[in-house]
């Protein structure tokens, strides 16, 4: 029976194998949710799914594309929008 801290359905169980052959179960947190557009709603390709404790210690480059409106608007959300701003 696992410890009271980790019968939470808030972490997931990861086997690892051991050098000697064993088994266990180590606790892990999950993923959190892919990033979305605030556009359209569909998932953001490049940015990464990682934990916030996680995402600090990446580089601002690995972050987010390097373009305008880049971790925010996807790619077509992106062009639709600039050409409206130029195009009344």
């Amino acid at each position: 029976m696992p410890a009271p801290r980790l019968r939470s359905t808030s972490l997931r169980k990861v086997s690892k194998r051991l050098p000697g052959g064993r088994t266990v179960i180590h606790f892990s947190k999950k993923k959190p949710k892919a990033a979305i557009c605030t556009g359209c709603g569909d998932v953001l390709k490049a940015v990464p799914r990682v934990l916030p404790y996680k995402m600090k210690n990446i580089a601002k480059t690995k972050k987010r594309p390097q373009r305008p409106y880049g971790g925010v608007l996807c790619s077509r959300c992106m062009r639709k929008k600039i050409v409206d701003s130029i195009i009344p």
